[in-house]
């Protein structure tokens, strides 16, 4: 478009409105000289005079007043796009859906209450839940989820994200389960039969590594792919199962930890950091800036 100058559309705009050179310049900030030679720019644009001499002033050709509509409505839209975006957002207007990714472990606690937060503050949006990804930036920077939420990995350098808290791993037990009778000690508990959670299969981590420090080898009897499944066979069994503490989080997890007790693990392990991932190209969209504060307000303690 090199041989488009689109300053002249303001200028257009001024003129059809005003019906004058004066009344246009006075409008854009100009003077009478120069709005006079952008007139004449224009008329050599569009092949027409635009605005013709009657009596002691102008009026417009038919070809102006047949554009004039489109004119003003161009004009407006071009303002409208290359201005700073107003940060006020109508919530009960919103209509929009937003995709996010989380573990089936985190949906299973947060996904309810975060749902009647969404629906009560904004009856038009919708929340789309999706597997885990990969860990890498694609499906951010594709658009095709809106937030990830989870253990952060190697991100992208060019995503965005916020500590939304810190989990640790925790044992979990039917309420009457014999270990509780007593003080839970490394050895007490390497004596119980085993529930994990691993979305690769694996049988053995962290906990592991601590009870080998101390010659000891807990048996593992059930690898399963999320916590809501460990807890379940821990609530029928007597399994210890290995879950997130954020499993019995009181905003959505009483329904998951019915009947089964939690207790701190008899050895060290690393914290686990749960975050939120977006896209930089969403970090000042209003709908997008609310909806992460949200999720913000309701996983954090």
């Amino acid at each position: 478009m090199n041989d488009i100058d689109l300053n002249l559309l303001p200028a257009l705009d001024a003129l059809l409105t005003e019906g004058s050179v004066t009344g246009a310049a006075r409008r854009l900030g100009l003077s009478a000289s120069a709005m006079s030679r952008t007139l004449a720019r224009l008329r050599e644009a569009t092949g027409d005079p635009l605005l013709v001499r009657a009596g002691r002033g102008l009026v417009p050709t038919p070809r102006a007043q047949e554009i004039a509509g489109r004119v003003h409505e161009l004009a407006r839209d071009a303002r409208a796009v290359l201005s700073p975006r107003r940060d006020s957002l109508d919530l009960k207007a919103l209509d929009r859906t937003f995709t996010l990714c989380a573990s089936e472990g985190f949906l299973a606690v947060f996904a309810a209450p975060l749902v009647s937060a969404v629906s009560e503050a904004a009856p038009g949006a919708r929340l789309r839940f999706a597997p885990k990804p990969v860990k890498d930036a694609t499906a951010l920077r594709e658009g095709e989820i809106d937030l990830e939420i989870g253990v952060l990995g190697a991100a992208s350098p060019e995503v965005r994200t916020t500590l939304l808290f810190r989990d640790r791993y925790v044992g979990a037990v039917r309420v009457d389960h014999p270990l509780l009778g007593e003080p839970v000690t490394a050895a007490r508990y390497a004596a119980c039969r085993h529930v994990v959670v691993s979305r690769r299969g694996e049988t053995e981590g962290p906990v592991d590594t601590a009870l080998g420090d101390l010659g000891l080898k807990r048996q593992i009897v059930a690898v399963v792919p999320g916590f809501p499944d460990a807890l379940a066979i821990a609530r029928r069994t007597d399994l210890v199962a290995l879950v997130a503490r954020s499993s019995f989080h009181p905003v959505g997890g009483a329904a998951l930890a019915e009947d089964l007790v939690a207790f701190d693990l008899p050895v060290e392990t690393p914290e686990i950091a749960i975050s939120l991932t977006w896209h930089p190209r969403l970090e000042a969209d209003p709908a997008h800036r609310w909806l992460r504060g949200i999720v913000a307000a309701i996983c954090r303690p």
